[in-house]
């Protein structure tokens, strides 16, 4: 483990850690290239369409939405989709609602498209939509179907405003896990589940108590999970095989069942949404 680790490791009353320590990340590196030629190329696309139907994790409203989307608002229909809304803490909504709607967004659906909650909704307020708006390219309108669908690959913003935004996205899977470090994003994913007060993963895996070290976290699954490796340490007598908690594996676990929902709804803007001041600090 390379993380610096507290030693708090307590009841739900504990003083959890109000930052966490970003310093040295690069977040520019965790996001692909192509995307900016994905964007330019999406960017061309909207010409041909009459309305939009953004689509973005229920996790995260209010975090990483594409500012294209943003430009368009004045054009053209736009419906935004937040989706996995079973997977996130909708306690908040009505805040969720309004914040959006002071952005310009008084269109928005949340579904869980796995179990088809409030996916029908959806074509017909599209359809309502552009009823009530002028309609562009009448002359290239689709007749059959009625309704045509231009699909686009899914791309993050060319700019991540912070860090802690970029982490917010990396847990909800927008970037490939080992660009950002599965040990960090398991650091972030636990401040944040204490920070909030959801001890979801002590009852999970079977914890005496709730606890803000990540490497007494990752130790204790990796136990529970049988997952280990061997290790060499240099002592005087020579090199010897240690047997260590495999962190890595553990962190993936830890990562997975949060993505599958199995540590209970979360909302991962909550701070946001009450006005907290951001997580992130630099030493």
């Amino acid at each position: 483990m390379t993380l610096a680790p507290r030693a708090l490791c307590s009841t739900a009353q504990a003083a959890w850690r109000e930052n966490f320590l970003l310093s040295g990340r690069d977040v520019a590196r965790w996001f692909p290239g192509h995307m900016a030629k994905g964007l330019k190329k999406m960017k061309s696309s909207l010409k041909l369409v009459d309305c939009i139907i953004e689509v973005h994790d229920a996790r995260i409203p209010l975090s990483g939405r594409n500012p294209l989307f943003q430009e368009t608002l004045g054009l053209k229909p736009h419906l935004l989709v937040l989706n996995k809304m079973d997977l996130a803490d909708l306690t908040e909504q009505q805040k969720i609602m309004q914040r959006l709607e002071g952005e310009g967004l008084k269109n928005v659906i949340f579904t869980n498209c796995l179990k088809d909650e409030n996916v029908k909704q959806i074509i017909p307020m599209v359809t309502e939509l552009m009823g009530s708006s002028p309609r562009y390219h009448r002359g290239e309108v689709s007749e059959r179907p009625l309704m045509f669908l231009l699909d686009t690959p899914g791309v993050l913003a060319p700019r991540i405003e912070s860090v802690e935004t970029g982490l917010k996205l990396a847990l909800c899977g927008t970037v490939l896990d080992h660009l950002v470090g599965e040990e960090t994003m398991a650091d972030y994913l636990l401040f944040t589940l204490n920070r909030h007060q959801r001890f979801g993963y002590v009852q999970h895996y079977g914890l005496g108590s709730a606890c803000d070290s990540i490497e007494r976290v990752l130790k204790s699954v990796a136990v529970k999970l049988g997952k280990t490796q061997k290790v060499k340490v240099l002592t005087g007598t020579g090199d010897v095989n240690v047997v260590q908690p495999d962190y890595p594996a553990a962190a993936r676990d830890f990562l997975h069942t949060f993505r599958r929902g199995l540590l209970g709804p979360v909302m991962l803007d909550l701070d946001i949404l009450r006005g907290h001041p951001p997580a992130e600090t630099v030493p």
